[in-house]
């Protein structure tokens, strides 16, 4: 294990943001300080909760906790750029209030980035769940930069919460304000890609809770993201990206809206199914068990 002396700067820190989380803070956190890799601060980014979410922190009496909190509620972009700022790690890492992490996760991933210094970010692969009982599947994957990016106007399979990054590179290539409602990691990966270089390794180290289907939320997020898209593909003349990024948006709107219909949801979370081992989830199953 990988320890942290008394006023020595920490390997890693991770940003968790977390608004009205209570149900779920406990199990997020408790995934965090059990790493193998305790060289860590973990600033938890308190977004104006109103259910007590702040209380939980104090709760785990662990000196690499830290709560951020002003009382107000200004948005998941603004509370992470927040916890750039912050941030004292020599990689800043990405983590949910509603997700695990798996014991190895920082540790696979700060070896990873030790070894592989021209990786900017790097994530890993995640499994999807919506209760200790119900799990959907394995997210997409892809390994290298050029496969990473290779159709933006798709999307960039790079899963939030499993990034693991350089701060320097968190410092320059910072979350868009006004922010992208619900597509922020995305529209920053499309907008970095040209002077980055991503990863993600072929491990799964996360544990990804899928919440119900919401019609608004999703055309929601489809929206902005499109709007993002054709604003960055366009100021670069990549006009043929644009056209694919506007197809594709209405193609997964028409779907989105098919899947609201009765008996429709299986189409949503199909693309989350993709195929995953026993051992996958045992270990999801024993840390979801550890943080009740």
């Amino acid at each position: 294990m990988i320890g942290i002396k008394q006023g020595d700067s920490p390997l890693v820190t991770v940003l968790l943001p977390v608004r009205n989380g209570r149900e779920t803070l406990v199990v997020a956190l408790q995934s965090i300080v059990s790493q193998t890799l305790a060289s860590m601060e973990v600033l938890v980014l308190d977004d104006g909760s109103t259910d007590g979410s702040g209380e939980i922190v104090a709760r785990f009496d662990d000196p690499r906790l830290r709560l951020v909190s002003d009382g107000r509620h200004k948005g998941l972009a603004t509370r992470l750029n927040e916890g750039i700022d912050l941030a004292r790690g020599k990689y800043i890492a990405r983590m949910d209030a509603d997700d695990v992490a798996f014991p190895e996760r920082l540790q696979r991933q700060y070896e990873y980035l030790e070894s592989h210094p021209q990786v900017d970010l790097l994530g890993t692969r995640a499994i999807v769940f919506r209760s200790q009982d119900e799990v959907i599947g394995l997210l997409s994957f892809k390994a290298s930069h050029e496969q990473i990016c290779a159709s933006p106007w798709r999307g960039v399979p790079l899963p939030h919460p499993t990034w693991m990054g350089k701060s320097a590179w968190f410092r320059t290539h910072r979350y868009r304000m006004p922010e992208v409602l619900r597509a922020e990691d995305q529209e920053l990966l499309i907008r970095a890609a040209p002077s980055s270089c991503y990863a993600c390794l072929d491990d799964v180290l996360l544990g990804y809770r899928q919440h119900g289907f919401s019609l608004p939320k999703v055309l929601l997020a489809r929206r902005h993201l499109l709007r993002a898209q054709l604003g960055l593909f366009m100021t670069r003349g990549e006009w043929v990206n644009a056209g694919l990024a506007l197809s594709m948006g209405i193609l997964k709107m028409v779907v989105d809206l098919l899947c609201s219909l009765p008996g429709g949801k299986r189409l949503f979370f199909a693309r989350m199914a993709n195929a995953y081992e026993p051992a996958h989830l045992q270990e999801l199953q024993r840390i979801l068990q550890i943080g009740k």
